[in-house]
């Protein structure tokens, strides 16, 4: 498994499961068309690609080159990266029929393919050199639990009030919460503004 510094964004939940066997870094879907009206999503987008930048891996077919042009147009060019698949015409096992348009997607691609394609679109591998950021503890679901954020009574409720306050998406999963904090932020941040927002809300 190789570790890279962009965030990679890929369609859908089958595409980050295929992509995360591959590579250890932040992986987050667009949900598809959905993107186009999710502003929170968009600007969890940015946030990361100010961070740590982006590396957009779409499917090769029409859907997939579409949201790519829109993320292209939402996001600072120097701030994205394109890797792009070879259109591979078949089905994935997972599905009774082939796409639209016939052609495998980033989940059907297999590892080799998938490789290449993070170099050939300039991924930054990440293997320990000087000059590199330290890496913090990683947040993990304890660290929610033990802040109240997640397994506990009234936990929803003060999740949400996080997710507001770093303007991410309230649907936002706990994995996925866990996986954005680890790239911006680290317990000493999160526990002060869980602290912060329990004060405001007294």
């Amino acid at each position: 498994m190789i570790r890279i510094r962009e965030a990679i964004i890929v369609e859908g939940r089958y595409d980050v499961n295929t992509v995360k066997q591959l590579v250890d870094t932040v992986v987050l879907e667009t949900g598809g068309f959905r993107i186009f009206s999710d502003r929170e999503r968009l600007a969890m987008f940015r946030r990361l690609a100010q961070t740590r930048g982006l590396l957009i891996l779409t499917d090769s077919d029409g859907a997939g080159m579409i949201i790519r042009n829109y993320l292209r147009g939402a996001i600072p060019p120097s701030q994205i990266k394109h890797a792009y698949i070879p259109e591979i015409f078949g089905k994935e096992s997972r599905k009774r029929a082939p796409s639209k348009e016939g052609k495998l997607g980033v989940e059907g691609m297999k590892p080799d393919v998938l490789r290449m394609a993070l170099a050939r679109a300039g991924a930054t591998v990440l293997d320990g050199t000087e000059g590199e950021t330290p890496i913090r503890p990683p947040i993990k679901k304890a660290d929610l639990y033990a802040l109240g954020l997640s397994g506990r009574p009234g936990s929803e409720v003060r999740r949400k009030a996080v997710l507001h306050a770093l303007q991410l998406p309230a649907n936002l999963s706990a994995n996925a919460l866990i996986e954005f904090l680890n790239v911006v932020s680290d317990l000493e941040e999160l526990s002060a503004l869980v602290r912060k927002l329990e004060t405001e809300q007294k």
